[in-house]
């Protein structure tokens, strides 16, 4: 959308604006696609998620759409095939996460658990409003919400990735002040405002 002002890290190139504009920070409630950015923020560990933006469609394709049932049941077949995948990260650490990231995620629904009810306890099922102008890497909440799914077995999930996520699925508001999707409501879902990582 020319003349837009956005957040800064958004205007590199047509595909982050298009995330930022279409994707980043929209209030996620599917519990199918929560887990699938759950576990591509963990790949992006240590890397720029435009990398992992752009082998998304790989990583879509390696990891059967992101199907967690099917992704459970993942042998070492599979492993060996995304470990020779050239279109995504191949790092076995993070592709064995991956397909234990499903099994906890099918674990949790055979026991009746919605994965985004899960998601949205911590925050009461508002979205936190940080200041907007604030270079905020880690809060409070992603430090409970990462030991919570450590608990539970997930892998790669730091505070640090964890507050990624909560950015990229709309849990937190962090568009910048002057960004013009700043004061969008995407599902009608009230927000709170930044509180120590926890909502008011």
């Amino acid at each position: 959308m020319a003349g837009k002002t956005r957040c800064a890290w958004a205007e590199s190139d047509d595909l982050m604006r298009a995330y930022h504009d279409e994707e980043w920070g929209v209030r996620q409630r599917d519990s199918r696609m929560l887990w699938e950015m759950l576990m591509l923020e963990g790949f992006q560990a240590g890397l720029a998620w435009s990398i992992i933006l752009k082998k998304r469609p790989a990583f879509q394709k390696g990891f059967a759409k992101f199907d967690p049932k099917k992704v459970a049941k993942f042998g070492k077949a599979d492993i060996n095939r995304l470990m020779n995948d050239a279109g995504i990260v191949r790092a076995r650490a993070k592709i064995e996460a991956t397909i234990r990231g499903a099994q906890i995620y099918c674990e949790m629904k055979d026991a009746g658990e919605s994965f985004s009810d899960f998601c949205w306890s911590f925050t009461k099922g508002k979205v936190i409003k940080s200041d907007g102008k604030s270079r905020i890497i880690t809060t409070p909440l992603s430090e409970e919400i990462s030991k919570e799914m450590k608990r539970r077995g997930f892998k790669f999930v730091g505070p640090t990735i964890v507050y990624a996520w909560m950015q990229a699925v709309g849990i937190v508001n962090d568009h910048s002040a002057n960004c013009y999707r700043r004061m969008g409501s995407r599902d009608g879902h009230s927000e709170a405002r930044l509180n120590y990582g926890h909502p008011s």
